[in-house]
């Protein structure tokens, strides 16, 4: 190594804070509250080759799919026919990292005197992108092709020229082209502030200097995972469990997997899981290495930042057209389910091996939510999307967070009531914390949130998938099940069935939805005094504050 340690650090640390600029670009420039305030993105940088060498995310489910969008774009078209100014989009979700159509990724190249040293890349949540279903995803998709527009990694941007026909094309296709079209604009500025930042780092140190500079990074991150690895139980670990429905009267879908953690590697295998459901719960196989990757980071726990050195360790084993290895043209908008279902298997498999690092089962969904009509007092149509949060399974020594989001989502926030209120036609009648009782043990689950909507407008339309609307979350250790999500409509003071799936359904003025989400396991069984009494364990470890309003 030519580069001294010293300086080797100070570039590092550059490239982590770059990504951290690019992250707060996107969220200041972007139009839609699911980005700018669920923060449901994810950004990067990769090297020349498409090797992810720092990220910032909303999303740790994205930290396995923008690498893929970089080495899609270079499969595509090689890097002779990249040039400057160029910017790459893509949604396919089965291919270069894909997961849903909602989820649109934007690459830049970036060049330094003319020579391609690396990769900007940003993945967002667009709230529209078109398709039969407002919002973009539904549980009523029966393939791709009703989910939206594809973007098969195409140029939004030649040579520093906005291809105009494009722009022209989504504008088209789009329930709310302002908005989406103004996302499409903030991830174009984040690549660019992205790439004017590497570039600073290459005037100041060098190309040779910065090269090197990556490379240590990525043999780094590979160095602190397996230096890690000394301290994980060796062995072979499984666990079976079922994705309860795919919105369509399908399902359970049993899903399994076997995790053999050895000196050098950590292998997850999916074989035998259910085929592709008919519904949109698949996910693809982008998806599920993503999901890998995160609770892999999580067990490994490396105290360094994801990069492709990281996961140098890590092999995901799945055959081709399972629920969680979906292909073309099967539907994936509700895609999520899958992948954090996979997640979660990963995590039963493992719990009792590492359980100063995993926790017992959680609400186990995103509990996609959406909405869409006029607002009555601006007169413009209106879609509100937002996952909802619940309750997160208890630990070997604490008790599950209540109302907070799936795992998976990771920094996701909540839109605030205020700017649902102001925005969608809607009042939030409450927002507060589950009483159910489920999940108790010697630590107990954290509780699910319970939310009410009061439906102001004339033409409101619901969309929404649970899951874990049959099966429980999983105790361990004799902690109880936690409980599951489900949806209420009262309407003229009678209460509705309850259901865990709407596709397009609507809502007369004056409606309550009522969705409540589910509680985490509990961990370990239920004391007893002296006299034989349940000791009454602590109700959660840490939430936020909800109130009824």
């Amino acid at each position: 190594m030519s580069v001294d340690l010293f300086t080797l650090e100070v570039i590092k640390s550059g490239l982590v804070a770059l990504g951290e600029e690019m992250f707060e670009a996107l969220r200041r420039s972007s139009m839609s509250p699911i980005i700018y305030e669920a923060l449901d993105y994810g950004i990067g940088i990769t090297d020349a080759e498409g090797r992810l060498i720092s990220q910032g995310n909303g999303i740790p489910g994205f930290v396995g799919t923008l690498d893929g969008a970089v080495q899609e774009v270079l499969k595509k078209f090689g890097a002779d026919r990249i040039h400057p100014g160029d910017i790459f989009m893509t949604n396919t979700p089965y291919i270069g990292g894909g997961t849903h159509l909602s989820d649109v990724a934007m690459v830049m190249p970036v060049f330094c005197d003319g020579v391609l040293m690396a990769f900007a890349a940003n993945k967002a949540h667009w709230t529209e992108v078109g398709g039969a279903y407002a919002g973009s995803f539904s549980s009523g998709a029966t393939e791709v092709y009703q989910e939206g527009l594809q973007f098969p990694v195409i140029k939004i941007s030649e040579r520093g020229h906005i291809v105009q026909s494009v722009v022209d094309m989504i504008e088209a296709n789009v329930r709310l082209p302002d908005m989406t079209l103004g996302d499409m604009w903030s991830g174009i500025a984040a690549l660019k502030m992205g790439g004017k930042r590497f570039q600073e780092l290459v005037a100041r140190y060098g190309a040779t200097v910065v090269n090197e500079a990556i490379a240590y990074l990525l043999d780094h991150g590979e160095k602190m995972v397996r230096d890690r690895f000394r301290s994980l139980p060796k062995g072979v670990f499984v666990a079976e469990d079922v994705i309860d429905h795919d919105g369509q009267g399908n399902g359970p879908f049993p899903v399994k997997v076997k995790i053999t953690i050895t000196e050098s590697e950590f292998i997850a295998d999916f074989t035998g899981s259910a085929p592709m459901a008919p519904g949109s719960i698949n996910c693809t196989r982008c998806a599920l290495e993503s999901s890998a990757r995160e609770v892999f980071m999580g067990v490994v726990d490396p105290g360094v930042s994801a990069t492709e050195g990281c996961f140098r360790p890590l092999r995901v084993i799945c055959p081709e057209g399972t629920v969680f290895t979906a292909t073309r043209p099967a539907p994936v908008s509700n895609y999520f389910e899958a992948m954090v279902g996979a997640a979660d298997l990963m995590r039963k498999a493992l719990v009792n091996a590492v359980p100063d690092k995993l926790i017992a089962g959680q609400f186990g969904s995103i509990c996609a939510f959406t909405l869409n009509g006029t607002a009555p007092t601006t007169g413009e149509p209106f879609i509100l999307v937002q996952p909802l949060v619940g309750g997160w399974g208890a630990g070997a020594n604490k008790a599950g967070e209540s109302a907070q989001f799936c795992v998976g989502n990771g920094e996701t926030s909540n839109i605030p009531v205020e700017i649902q209120e102001s925005r969608y036609g809607v009042r939030v009648e409450r927002y507060s914390l589950s009483d159910d009782p489920s999940g108790r043990g010697r630590f107990s689950g954290g509780r699910g949130a319970v939310i009410e909507y009061r439906i102001l407008g004339e033409d409101t339309c619901l969309s929404m998938h649970l899951g874990r609307s049959d099966t429980p979350p999983a105790g361990v250790n004799g902690g109880e099940q936690g409980s599951c999500n489900y949806a209420e409509i009262v309407s003229n003071g009678k209460v509705s069935e309850r259901f865990s799936t709407a596709v397009s359904r609507p809502l007369q003025k004056g409606d309550l939805v009522r969705v409540v989400t589910g509680n985490g396991g509990g961990w370990g069984a239920v004391e007893s005094d002296s006299s034989g009494q349940a000791v009454t364990p602590p109700l959660d470890g840490g939430c936020l504050e909800l109130q009824e309003i």
